[in-house]
């Protein structure tokens, strides 16, 4: 598994845009989404609604984060 930057473009709140990640939190923010039964684009538009100003790739990371430990 490789760790680096991937870029993906995607739809959130109407408009389209790009999201850079390591791979390993695309990987773990894709098992939240099927976890709870939602697309990687609702989850990516749950982030970004609660932002409040933050970074949006930097907001995945934090979001990433409190899931694991919450799962630990």
């Amino acid at each position: 598994m490789t760790n680096g930057v991937v870029k993906r473009s995607v739809m959130i709140a109407g408009h389209r845009t790009s999201v850079s990640l390591e791979a390993p939190f695309w990987d773990a923010l894709r098992d939240i989404a099927t976890a709870r039964g939602l697309s990687l684009a609702a989850v990516i538009g749950e982030v970004d609604a609660g932002r409040n100003g933050q970074n949006l790739s930097s907001a995945i990371r934090v979001f990433v984060l409190a899931a694991v430990r919450a799962s630990v």
